[in-house]
């Protein structure tokens, strides 16, 4: 989770994409919670690869996360954007044995345990457009045959959706620092698929691993998206609510998200809405967005919108993305 983030800003100018919340909960704790579950078996460390500026304040949150699914948390930092085969070995030391390795701005929904005595599993999507993907392969037997990386013809529908399993993480870092001596790159950087494909010439068995929804967070749209369709999977949980909400002549249409000191006066909010702690709205109604702590929304309507820690509108109808301690007077 070390890169910069840069379709999602303005918000990321200020908060790591991975650490923006849908439905009350940033989505690097969703990814971890939903991954620990499909395990099936204890997860002993969870390590979280950030950039170096990220803050002792965002690594300690991310520790917790780690903890709270009962494993030991690490930090390990990539200072440069190598690729995705070097930011996975700045966590060298914690790759062994049986490894998992995601990338932190998606999310997804699975019906199955995964079968960890495979020696390798990639989660995939079937999805309408592949040619925006890298995508796989796969022989009569269901066994994963070829990467591709977005295809300008049709080969497969099956979109790599940025998590995979290792039966040997010790396998896995020997192939990515092979790549690593040897200077091995695509367009100057170090990628997870050229370990990949050299794994599989070696005889490394790939099976894909099939995901019942996929959610992206890559931009302001498909993160709203993703928030609501986390509200739907989420509609029946008690933890949607927080406490001390304080509602005044305002009306909640569910699902939503109401964080801790939330303060409603004159609304009407939903469906498909996350607002974070200490948020104060008054005059305004608020349909599809993400509202996040300490924002102030005063006679808008807003619509298919984040609004970042702090913000402030003033105004009418709106469709905005706006970044933290800013203000909007429309």
């Amino acid at each position: 989770m070390a890169g910069k983030g840069k379709r999602m800003r303005p918000h990321t100018l200020t908060t790591a994409k991975p650490l923006i919340p849908v439905g009350g909960k940033p989505i690097v704790q969703r990814l971890v919670e939903d991954i620990t579950k499909v395990c099936g078996q204890k997860v002993n460390e969870i390590a979280f690869i950030i950039g170096p500026d990220f803050g002792p304040d965002v690594e300690q949150n991310l520790i917790k996360v780690a903890e709270s699914q009962g494993a030991k948390g690490s930090i390990y930092y990539q200072d440069k954007a190598l690729g995705t085969a070097h930011a996975i070995m700045c966590a060298k030391d914690a790759i062994k044995g049986k490894t998992v390795v995601a990338f932190a701005d998606t999310l997804f929904k699975a019906d199955f345990v995964m079968d960890t005595e495979q020696e390798g599993v990639i989660w995939v999507q079937k999805i309408d457009d592949p040619s925006q993907f890298g995508v796989v392969k796969l022989d009569a037997n269901g066994s994963i045959t070829d990467f591709v990386e977005k295809p300008q013809t049709f080969v497969s529908d099956l979109a790599i959706i940025g998590i995979y399993y290792f039966k040997d993480g010790d396998y896995l870092k020997q192939e990515l620092q092979y790549l690593l001596d040897n200077n091995i790159t695509e367009k100057g950087e170090f990628q997870l698929t050229n370990a990949l494909e050299n794994m599989k010439t070696k005889g490394t068995k790939f099976m894909p691993g099939q995901v019942t929804e996929w959610l992206d967070c890559g931009n302001k749209n498909a993160t709203v998206y993703t928030n609501q369709r986390v509200l739907e999977f989420d509609k029946d949980k008690a933890e949607l609510k927080g406490k001390n909400i304080t509602t005044t002549n305002s009306v909640i249409i569910e699902p939503c998200f109401i964080g801790n000191d939330v303060e409603l006066t004159g609304c009407v909010v939903g469906p498909h809405v996350s607002i974070g702690e200490k948020a104060k709205i008054t005059g305004s109604i608020l349909k599809n967005s993400i509202v996040q702590a300490d924002a102030r929304i005063n006679n808008a309507n807003v619509i298919n919108s984040i609004l970042g820690t702090g913000s402030e509108i003033n105004g009418k109808s709106i469709e905005v993305s706006i970044s933290d301690f800013s203000q909007l007077v429309v």
